[in-house]
This record gives structure tokens, sequence and C-alpha cells, in this order.
């Protein structure tokens, strides 16, 4: 159960300032349309600043500019939906797990544990492992030998990490993440493929969250560098050697390639793709379904997918693509026959 906290208690909390009865108590937030008079709510997007008449919420989180959007008590902050972000925090910590060692879980004796480790049923941690103060590991979650884990951390249940990864503090992984794994690396000889060891590490940031199903694979004979700050999404691809910058977030089904650079604060949409051996700035937005094939040394926003049509459409469109080199041709040369008759 959420505890009750007055207007008050957030803004000391939190900043930003209160209109209207800072004693109004709140245990929970809530989306404008399903809130409750126990509820906090918020408004970031002012096309829908006409469900503050009917929402029921007991108070909300507006920015300036629509302070005066209702008489109902109000926090006002400049980023209303951060300030959501750290009230939900405050309101839904993340769940208790049982102190100490759960039953079944397989501990070497030469792995280091800090003060109120928690490790859970059937978990596996393997010789010379450090696990720092009041870190968390799921169930059937397997670290691997020499790993080292920073303090906080929460590892959810099903987790693997391979042997000599460093994860930092406070970072999240969610359940089915591997950390660790061999990149793809293979050298051709006579037809057939050799495998390449790869003995470099994954090393994770502090305040890094990777989801559900991601893959980091480790160094081929560098590391793998994932930086302070930076939220990988569900389902997401990170080959060997790639670097990303701090504070960058990737949505999920993205793939990066081997090698590849991506810069701090960078944004990438779902599902796009970026070519292994290239350097992407600080500051780049690429949207979904992007394919980006060489390095982008400018900050910006780069998008290449083309909209759907109508399949009857997109198949007359594809036959003029596969024209359109002949047609450029073409057209240049109608250009060169124009200026000659300007000349004459």
């Amino acid at each position: 159960m959420s505890s009750h906290y007055t207007l008050a208690d957030l803004v000391l909390r939190f900043g930003g300032t209160v209109q209207g009865d800072a004693q109004t108590q709140v245990s929970q937030i809530a989306s404008l349309l399903q809130a409750d008079e126990q509820e906090l709510s918020f408004l970031t997007n002012e096309k829908l600043r006409g469900q503050l008449a009917s929402s029921r919420a007991a108070a909300f989180i507006l920015a300036p500019n629509m302070a005066d959007a209702t008489d109902k008590p109000r926090i006002i902050s400049a980023n209303p939906y951060a300030y959501f972000a750290r009230v939900s925090a405050l309101f839904n910590p993340p769940p208790e797990s049982e102190p100490g060692i759960g039953p079944g879980a397989i501990v070497h004796p030469t792995a280091q544990l800090g003060a109120d480790v928690r490790i859970a049923s059937n978990a596996v941690i393997e010789r010379d492992v450090v696990i720092g103060e009041g870190a968390r590991v799921g169930a059937g979650a397997v670290i691997g030998a020499g790993t080292v884990i920073g303090n906080q951390a929460l590892i959810y249940a099903n987790v693997t990490i391979y042997h000599r990864c460093v994860i930092g503090d406070r970072v999240i992984l969610h359940s089915g993440c591997v950390i660790g794994s061999d990149g793809f690396g293979l050298a051709l000889e006579a037809g057939r493929w050799i495998k390449i060891p790869q003995i470099g590490r994954v090393v994770i940031g502090d305040d890094v969250e990777i989801g559900a199903n991601t893959t980091v694979d480790r160094g081929a004979l560098d590391d793998t560098l994932i930086h302070d700050g930076v939220k990988l999404d569900n389902l997401i691809q990170i080959a060997h050697n790639v670097h990303i910058g701090a504070h960058t977030a990737i949505a999920a089904c993205a793939g990066i390639a081997g090698s590849a650079h991506i810069g701090a604060h960078c944004t990438l949409g779902g599902a796009s793709m970026i070519f292994g051996h290239i350097e992407i700035a600080d500051h780049v937005n690429i949207s979904t379904n992007t394919l980006i094939t060489k390095s982008l040394p400018k900050a910006g926003t780069y998008t290449s997918a083309t909209p759907f049509v109508e399949h009857s459409v997109w198949l007359k469109n594809s036959v003029h693509m596969r024209h359109l080199d002949s047609m450029a041709k073409r057209l240049r040369a109608l250009e060169k026959k124009l200026e000659a008759q300007e000349k004459d």
C-alpha cells in the first residue's frame, strides 16, 4: 500500500511550488481519466487541457503556462513529466526481496557479498564475484566468475552475466537480458569459419537500465562500454566493442553492429540499425526504422524510413525506383539540351 504524502511533502523532496491547499494528501499517481480523489495526476500535453475539468484527481502536476487551468491544488514544475517520474518512483519502489540467500542458491566460497545483499532462490554466484552493498539478485540469475556488481544494483530473475563483466552502481538488469556473451567474431579459412575468442569484457557504468531480453556482447579484444545513465529498451542487440555514451536512450529492437561508437545524450528509435565501425556524435536523434550506414559527425535528427502506403501504390512506386538511375541520366541529358538551346 502506498504511503500518503501532502503536496508540501512532495515539494520539499522534489522542488516546484504549490498553488492551492499544500496540505492536500495523495497516495498514488494516475492518469487524468483514471485518477480518483486520493491520487495525483499530471498534464504534459496542452491538447489534453480540457480533461482537467472532468478529472477526479485530488491534485495535479502542471507546467507554469497551465498554472491557471484549474482551481484544484496543483504543483507547478518546469518539467511535469520528469516530476511525475520522480513522484511515481516514490510511490512505487521495486518489490522487496527476502533478506539473505534463498533456498537452492549457490554462492561460491570466494565470492564477496556486501552488506544487505539479497540473493533469491536458485541463483548461481560463481568464483571471485564481488557484489556491492544492497544489491539484489533475482531467482535463477547467473553471475559469471570474476564479475563485479556495484552497490544497489537490481538484477532481476533469469539474467545471465558472463565472466569478468563490470556492472556499476544502481544498475537495473531486467529478466532475460544477457551481458557478456561472445561477439560474432569469425575468420574465414578454406571455406570454413574459425571462431575468434572474445577476450574483452562488458563494462557498464552507474545508473544504467537494460531491458528484458536485450543482449550486450563482450569485446573481441577491447571492452564493450556502456557509460553512465544509458537506458536500453527490450530486445536490443549490442555487438562487441560497441561504445555507448552517457545518458543515451535506445528503443526496442534496435541493432548496433560491432565497434560502432555512439555519443552521449543520443536517442535511437525502435528498430533502428547502426552499421559497425562508425562514429555517431553527441546529441544525435535517429528516427525509428532508420538505417545508419556511415558516421554522423554532427548533432541533429536523421531519418531514412519511408512512410507506409497501400500495397498497390507501393508496387507502382517500386517499379519507378528501379528506373531512377536511367531517369536521372535522361534528365541530365535533357538539361544539357535545354542549356544548349538557350545559348543558341
